[in-house]
């Protein structure tokens, strides 16, 4: 089980907060229903007046009508394909703000998604918020509009030996445990599926922790010395 720990306890910081929200409640859940087996990533969120546009990954998906296996959803319309490579296509989604869902949430409260993973189980978010308080405001607009989601964990940003950026706690530890287990090796000493029983996830969740993992680091290297 992970460790909780209070939210108070993050009142003048970054604090990461990961939660898991059901299938069925999550609008582009409805894949699953046509596709069960696909996992769904999401991109990211651009936020406009009356609309959410969401950009995710389909990945596993044996279709070339990957557009037609999203299910009519209220709120929800103009689900098309950008591109693919592969058996991943990236989508973008049109999300009403009259429809008042998780994205709706995060987006009042302006915590930022790091990920957001769906499979036919349940959707599981890693999200940042810049304040204690904008994580227990979107707590109080999930309790207040009915959005269930299951917190298993909340956390500081944490700062990598003092420099000037910051992973979270689970993109440090993966990164961390991969390096070790010679992951980044040529050839490589373990697979992504090793680590991952290691660490407890799906392989999805652990892929998408060294991505932005990495992303991070070499933003706040390489870039800026650029």
């Amino acid at each position: 089980m992970p460790i909780i720990h209070s939210v108070d306890e993050y009142c003048h910081m970054a604090t990461v907060m990961e939660f898991s929200s059901p299938t069925d409640e999550f609008p582009l859940g409805s894949v699953f229903e046509n596709l069960p087996g696909v996992t769904v990533e999401l991109e990211r969120l651009i936020p406009h007046e009356t609309l959410i546009i969401p950009y995710f990954w389909v990945r596993g998906a044996e279709t070339k009508d990957i557009e037609d296996a999203f299910g009519p959803h209220d709120g929800v319309t103009n689900i098309r394909l950008v591109d693919n490579i592969g058996d991943e296509y990236l989508m973008r989604a049109e999300w009403e703000r009259d429809y008042f869902g998780v994205l709706s949430a995060l987006a009042k409260a302006n915590v930022v998604v790091l990920s957001g993973i769906g499979t036919i189980n349940e959707w599981r978010f890693e999200v940042r918020g810049e304040t204690q308080e904008s994580i227990a405001e979107f707590r109080e607009i999930c309790l207040d509009n009915d959005v269930q989601i299951g917190i298993t964990a909340v956390h500081a940003m944490l700062p990598i030996q003092g420099e000037g950026y910051e992973l979270t706690d689970t993109q440090r530890e993966a990164l961390v445990l991969a390096y070790e287990r010679g992951y980044f090796n040529t050839p490589r000493e373990a697979s992504l599926e090793e680590i991952a029983d290691e660490l407890g996830i799906t392989q999805q969740s652990l892929s998408s922790r060294l991505r932005r993992g990495q992303r991070r680091l070499i933003g706040a290297t390489l870039s800026s010395s650029v």
